[in-house]
């Protein structure tokens, strides 16, 4: 057995002058890290049954020469298998043998290749799949079409195609279907007005939160009159924050009180408790602002139960929204209102977002009148609305997106 040793600035560099020089049958006997880089020491004629022997004779005394034999061929590891520097036993100290193969440079080509290879085979067995089903069920695909135009995402889609099975005519169907739609979304139908309590409006800055509370202020007063209404504000961060609020209030006749923290929004709150309804604004903060964790507090400290309700613009992306609602959701919504959806361009994924999230929707704003642009939240209204923007973008989802979504779907031939 000849033995040799090499010397490289990393493992990677050291295995490859050792295939070069040697040939894939050496055996890599030990490696240690040295200054400016690692050493290999490397057996070629390797033979087994010297390691077997040296075993066997573990346990009895031994010379110089079989020392060092058991020794050297204790670490023995295969040129293919070895790939970096052995780890250190905490233990022993001793280098850690285990065979690792990942880092092997044509294992690594070869699992991106298989990689590369699998996600085109899928991608086109999608496209087959998805052609097929087109062929079989024109109908349904059709459907699948235009919810996926309506903004909602694949799964939904296919848990409403399974609902309807066969489908024979593609028109009344998307009319069943947005019955279905409507049915789904949950309503609180004017709960706020109707009720009354304490209620405050949370949601991330810029989607109308202020206008809101002076829209349901101003319907309330106009029902019960100004002195069964009160509004309070915590907003304390933005500067003039009041002002706008203030205004409103001027405008209705009806107080506005300043609450900077918990115990101040306790005692204002106290003061208030002959009113029938107090709105509360706050101040708006993005979901990962850090700060948003001091609004949650203001809210929860006071002791007295306050029905939260989450203000979404229907201008947001929905996966913005996803994020909202996880982060607020720590409030314990009450529901949520809807804003700006007179400037919206699509509103399927948001009502589908919020069917998911089980969220009820309390009322539409569709406009900065007040009080003019405030309404309570109607199922069939919502969707019909949102399906009159699917009809007038007229996007058409491609080909190409259709088979990415529901090839697996279509392959199943479940729908």
């Amino acid at each position: 057995m000849k033995i040799k040793r090499y010397f490289a600035r990393d493992m990677r560099q050291a295995i490859r002058k050792v295939r070069e020089e040697q040939g894939p049958d050496a055996v890599i006997l030990s490696n240690r890290r040295v200054e400016g880089g690692v050493e290999l020491v490397v057996a070629v004629d390797y033979d087994e049954s010297l390691l077997d022997r040296a075993t066997q004779n573990e346990a009895e005394p031994a010379g110089p020469a079989a020392a060092d034999l058991s020794q050297q061929t204790s670490g023995a590891v295969p040129v293919q298998a070895a790939e970096k520097p052995a780890a250190q036993d905490p233990a022993s100290g001793q280098p850690d043998q285990a065979v690792v193969w990942t880092q092997d440079p044509a294992i690594v080509d070869m699992r991106r290749e298989i990689h590369e290879l699998r996600g085109l085979l899928e991608n086109q067995l999608a496209h087959l799949a998805w052609a097929d089903f087109n062929r079989r069920q024109p109908h349904s695909a059709g459907l699948l079409r235009r919810l996926m135009d309506f903004g909602l995402p694949a799964a939904h889609c296919e848990a409403l195609v399974n609902q309807l099975g066969d489908i024979q005519e593609i028109d009344q169907a998307w009319r069943y279907v947005q019955d279905l739609l409507a049915e789904e979304l949950l309503v609180t139908d004017d709960d706020i007005l109707s009720r009354g309590g304490i209620v405050a409006l949370v949601g991330p800055t810029g989607v109308g939160k202020t206008t809101t509370v002076a829209k349901l202020a101003a319907r309330y007063a106009l029902r019960n009159g100004q002195r069964s209404i009160a509004l309070v504000t915590t907003d304390s961060y933005r500067i003039g924050a009041h002002e706008q609020l203030i205004t409103y209030g001027r405008i209705l006749g009806v107080p506005v009180q300043v609450a900077s923290d918990a115990d101040e929004l306790q005692a204002t709150l106290k003061n208030l408790m002959d009113r029938n309804l107090v709105l509360i604004d706050t101040a708006g903060m993005g979901q990962r602002d850090l700060r948003l964790s001091e609004q949650f507090a203001i809210l929860s400290g006071t002791g007295t139960p306050i029905q939260t309700y989450l203000v979404l613009s229907a201008t947001t992306q929905t996966a913005v929204h996803d994020e909202v609602l996880r982060t607020f959701d720590r409030t314990l919504l009450k529901g949520c209102i809807l804003s700006k959806v007179d400037e919206a361009m699509s509103l399927g994924g948001l009502l589908s977002l919020l069917i998911q999230k089980q969220l009820p929707l309390a009322y539409v704003a569709n406009g900065q009148r007040v009080p003019e642009d405030l309404h309570p939240a109607r199922g069939k209204d919502l969707v019909g609305r949102a399906a009159q923007l699917t009809e007038q973008l007229r996007v058409g989802t491609d080909h190409e997106t259709l088979a990415q979504r529901f090839g697996g779907i279509a392959a199943n031939a479940h729908i």
